[in-house]
């Protein structure tokens, strides 16, 4: 695993600060001045937390504007890999309490992916886990179980690299499989419960995959 630099640090660090002060900020302006009664404190702090969130929605999207994550192997020191440690960070330090601790019910995770930049069609939802939400794509109709994982990088020693997962149409991912980066999945295809489907597979309309690795069934 590659070492998260300095100025890596630094720029998050700067824009997390900017986040806070204006979630913080905002909520002061907005409700500092309402009466509350007993129930001040607790609305305050409730009404900056979903500010912060709401602001660390804008600022990420607005880090992937101007640097976005590019596939393919990430050379070391250069500006792909940088923009790649720095997402990192926005995940470890402020979106993995949203995406890992199941407190949020699953419409509403729905809307916290499309913020973060995953595509979902229309009627799509997750239980599980997408570790990597700009460069995940589905199409409707699909469900993916309790616990699942998609991830599109893969980490090994020092290497480095970032593939798209692309899921198609009425596809359904069961509880605690793993998907892989680079994996794509055509229409109306099944990977069952506790399947890891390894980087790059393709797998084709409407067959049935499961296994550790997966294979094909039928």
């Amino acid at each position: 695993m590659r070492k998260i630099t300095g100025s890596q640090i630094t720029l998050f660090f700067f824009m997390l600060a900017a986040i806070l002060l204006l979630g913080v900020g905002t909520a002061y302006a907005l409700l500092g001045r309402m009466p509350l009664g007993d129930f001040r404190g607790v609305t305050l702090v409730a009404g900056a937390v979903v500010l912060i969130y709401l602001y660390a929605f804008a600022v990420y999207r607005l880090f992937l504007h101007f640097m976005p994550l590019q596939e393919g192997d990430l050379a070391e020191g250069s500006r792909e890999e940088f923009a790649a440690q720095v997402n990192i960070l926005f995940y470890l330090m402020l979106f993995n309490s949203l995406i890992r601790t199941h407190f949020l019910p699953v419409p509403l995770m729905r809307l916290v992916y499309q913020a973060l930049g995953t595509r979902m069609g229309t009627n799509t939802y997750s239980a599980g886990t997408l570790l990597d939400p700009p460069l995940t794509e589905f199409g409707a109709n699909c469900i993916i179980g309790h616990d699942a994982v998609l991830f599109c990088h893969a980490i090994e020693g020092r290497h480095f690299a970032l593939s798209r997962i692309r899921v198609g149409d009425n596809v359904t991912i069961g509880a605690a499989a793993v998907i892989m980066s680079g994996v794509q999945i055509g229409d109306d295809a099944i990977v069952s419960a506790g399947a890891v489907v390894l980087k790059d597979t393709h797998i084709g309309s409407g067959e049935v995959w499961g296994g550790v690795p997966a294979r094909r069934l039928k």
